[in-house]
This record gives C-alpha cells, structure tokens and sequence, in this order.
C-alpha cells in the first residue's frame, strides 16, 4: 500500500518540474534562429522576474516569445525588437539594463566605493604609523612591583 502512494508522490513531483517549452515554430534561416533564441535569453520573464524567456514556462513568456518571433519575420533590428518590448514594459525586461544618466549611479557606485575605502584605509594606515611605539618595558615593571 506504501509503495503504490511512494510511487504516486514521486511521479506528481517529477512532473512539476516542467522545463520551458518553445511553441513558436523554428525560424527557416539559421541565423535568424540564432537571433531568435539570444533575442529570448536576454529578456527577463515579467511574471517570474529572475529567468529568462527562454526558461520560463508561463504563458506570459510563451506569448513574448512569440512577439520577439514575429519581430523577427517582419525584419524588425535587435535594437527596435529591445525598444518595443523596454516602451511596453519598461527597462526591468532587460537583464542588462541600458547605461543612461538615470541608471548611471548604478555603474559608478561600485568604483566609487571602492576608491573611497582605498581612502579610508591609507588614511587609517597613515595616521597609525604616526602614533609613537608603546613601550612594552612599562607593563613588565609594573608586574614585577
């Protein structure tokens, strides 16, 4: 009786794990194919927000993906294909994002950090090697007393 319900649970379980199934019918040219499936793996899943189209299983992915398919047969650029999809939902669909005066702190906080710290550690290291050295024959004479 344990076996049959053992073997239910893993059989339910194995089927969630669905891998991402593409639909839209392959592309006649090789290389718009290739467009095509680097087109899907730069757009981020609006539903599931950290995966691409490419490895999303929601209809909302399946149904983007078929946009960026269509894009693609009417002779739509990489370029127009990223501006349509960025104007409907923003630049969060982009996985990296596009460098502009909005988003700039973003790029140069890192670098600023760090020189920053490289500031705050010379600064600390400077002012250290200034103090004078503790004399350590002050403490031994207090214990021999």
């Amino acid at each position: 009786m344990k076996l049959p319900a053992l073997l239910a649970a893993a059989a339910l379980a194995w089927s969630t794990l669905a891998f991402a199934v593409d639909n839209t019918p392959p592309l006649a040219d090789p290389a718009m194919q290739q467009r095509y499936e680097a087109l899907i793996h730069e757009f981020r899943c609006m539903q599931c927000q950290n995966e691409a189209l490419a490895d999303s299983n929601v209809s909302l992915a399946a149904d983007l993906r078929l946009e960026v398919h269509d894009l693609i047969l009417k002779g739509k650029s990489d370029d127009e294909i990223r501006d349509f999809l960025v104007a409907r939902y923003s630049e969060f669909i982009l996985f990296r994002p596009r460098m502009s005066l909005r988003n700039a702190w973003l790029w140069a906080a890192p670098s600023v950090l760090l020189l920053a710290g490289l500031v705050v550690a010379l600064s600390v290291m400077r002012k250290r090697s200034l103090l004078p050295i503790a004399d350590d024959d002050a403490s031994d004479n207090i214990a021999d007393a």
